[in-house]
């Protein structure tokens, strides 16, 4: 796309403006089913709980499966639902191979799987190769140093301290929780290293033990029957090796912080972004594409979580000779906007992703998750629509986050609720800055008790105040709700094959206004965004003076007063503040 996007810039150039990237054109193709997916990340223990615990469950998905289907959803993606102690809620595992109790059985899983597949709905499974709980037993055969698991983790000496006392810890790396990322284990003698919380130790990917091994978990759930794996904290799969002399290079200061003990204060380069993960990710398609080969039927995805720079993200899709992850994900338009955004971000963040993309590869859009602030709390509720209206109309794959089809916020978790290791890792004056558990309240599904979600005198996080008028059953009733607007897109964009095959142009008009259109055969849709708090008159066809000089309304946001259905004139476009628009020919 880059040359492409270079030459058409060159020629294009319109005053005090940069018109963006325009997708050459595209023969009407076929696409594979994630292509053009809508995924839907549930977050388990606050989706629904069954059996009045207080915790979601996996029964309780099963019971609102009729209502991923109503919202268009294609896949499902599940937060961890395997054995764990739960001190990361699932991100720290016991068993790779068990459920953890309090979500259900292996039957309930197999439940869940058939009864979405007469749906024709998919179920994407949450996996976390970076590190095992503490309570594993490859972590107990570590420390014990039994046969074939003695460096099944990454084990260090440490070094003699200077002043007595404790061994001092083998380099200065920061953990993401707060502190060391070295832990003294006092039984071996040694120190192990955790980049996330201290009951999660980092495997050792340097084994061919280690990696034949998470091979054998992902072959072992898609003989389950899931389609596929979203996949943690790749970034962090590998670190650097010690020198000749065995000792681990410290990283360099940031200089963002004075935290000492915030992540932030170093410069990850040692233990983020290595060269040898792109391999692993490259590994582990294979693995996908020979189980399908093997057993037949769809596609089975690999979805990677993403959190680094472009120059490593973008080699996570593979290369002229080697396949990698199907969808990379794109954390752009969470990464690069911020509240109070302006329409010039919006096309930096697009463009970012889509001007890097290899060719022949397929776009994906993430606005939210369950470790970032909702996205109606991040950049406000009244770009909740647009976000979504971006997500649904631009090429590729969407991502939605439970709760954003329905312009859910955050709720307010005090210290004292607070839950996360990210916060508790703090203290009371600063967690906020830390804690994801805002964004993991309950799931609203009602204005009844504990919003429909949980018939216990307490959920495992309180609910979100604005439950009472945010949620499924009253918005289903408003026309012109977050949630019917959500559905409405979806619904166009599965019949659309503009949506599908079409090309793309964008442009920020001015600091307010973006344009994303969309063409195929002469048939064009446009969508006008208003991101500022004031009224503003464009002409699109300074934007594109191919456009029809009418055009008609087809899905508007909360904040439009305009009808569906009516003609406007493009020459002379009113938008209301915030107001977002899709437009078609007439």
């Amino acid at each position: 796309m880059g040359s492409v996007c270079l030459t058409l810039i060159a020629v294009l150039l319109l005053k005090n403006s940069v018109l963006a990237c325009k997708a050459p054109d595209v023969v009407e193709s076929e696409k594979d089913w994630w292509q053009t997916a809508q995924f839907y990340q549930i977050y388990p223990r606050s989706f629904m709980d069954s059996n009045g615990d207080g915790i979601g469950d996996i029964n309780g998905i099963t019971s609102k499966l009729d209502y991923l289907k109503e919202i268009g959803v294609t896949a499902a993606w599940l937060s961890p639902i395997f054995k764990s102690p739960m001190v990361d809620f699932g991100y720290d595992i016991s068993s790779f191979y068990e459920i953890q109790p309090e979500y259900g059985t292996i039957d309930d899983l197999k439940n869940l799987i058939a009864k979405a597949k007469n749906l024709g709905l998919k179920i994407i499974l949450d996996f976390v190769p970076n590190h095992a709980s503490t309570e594993n037993e490859w972590f107990k055969k570590s420390v014990k140093r039994e046969k074939g698991f003695e460096d099944f983790f990454v084990w260090h000496d440490g070094y003699e301290n200077p002043n007595g006392g404790k061994r001092l810890p083998p380099s200065n790396w920061i953990q993401a929780f707060r502190g060391s990322a070295w832990e003294w284990n006092d039984e071996r003698k040694q120190f192990y290293l955790h980049q996330f919380a201290v009951q999660q130790a980092d495997l050792n990917y340097r084994n061919p033990l280690v990696v034949e091994e998470m091979k054998r978990v992902l072959r072992y759930w898609l003989d389950m029957g899931v389609a596929g794996f979203r996949i943690d904290a790749v970034p962090v799969l590998f670190e650097a090796l010690p020198d000749s002399s065995g000792r681990y290079p410290d990283e360099p200061l940031s200089g963002t912080t004075n935290d000492k003990d915030d992540h932030d204060y170093l410069t990850h380069i040692y233990t983020e972004n290595q060269p040898e993960t792109l391999d692993m990710v490259y590994q582990w398609r294979t693995v996908m594409d020979d189980y399908q080969r093997i057993h037949g039927g769809d596609t089975r995805v690999l979805l990677i979580e993403t959190y680094a720079p472009a120059w490593f993200t973008m080699p996570m899709y593979g290369n002229s000779t080697t396949k990698g992850a199907h969808l990379p994900f794109n954390f752009n338009l969470i990464t690069m906007l911020h509240k109070g955004l302006k329409a010039t971000d919006l096309e930096k963040s697009i463009g970012a992703w889509l001007d890097k993309m290899p060719a022949g590869r397929t776009a994906n859009w993430v606005t939210g998750n369950h470790d970032q602030r909702r996205t109606a709390s991040r950049y406000g509720i009244e770009l909740a629509d647009t976000m979504n209206m971006l997500v649904m109309m631009l090429p590729g794959a969407s991502i939605t986050y439970q709760g954003e089809e329905l312009g859910m916020i955050d709720g307010e978790i005090s210290w004292a609720d607070s839950v996360d290791p990210a916060a508790c890792n703090s203290n009371p004056q600063i967690y906020e800055k830390f804690t994801r558990d805002p964004s993991r309240t309950p799931f609203q599904w009602s204005n009844s008790k504990n919003a429909g979600f949980s018939t216990a005198a307490k959920t495992w996080l309180p609910l979100a105040a604005a439950y009472e008028t945010t949620n499924v059953e009253d918005e289903r009733k408003s026309p012109k709700s977050h949630l019917n607007i959500y559905k409405a897109l979806v619904n166009l964009r599965k019949q659309s094959k503009l949506l599908k095959n079409g090309t793309y142009r964008f442009k920020a008009l001015s600091d307010s206004i973006f344009v994303l259109e969309r063409s195929l055969n002469g048939e064009k849709l446009v969508l006008l965004v208003n991101v500022g708090n004031s009224a503003s008159t464009i002409n699109i066809r300074d934007f594109d003076v191919t456009l029809p000089e009418t055009m008609k309304t087809s899905i508007m946001n909360v904040y439009s007063t305009k009808s569906e259905g009516i003609t406007i004139q493009a020459g002379r476009i009113e938008l209301s503040p915030y107001e977002s628009l899709v437009l078609v020919k007439t």
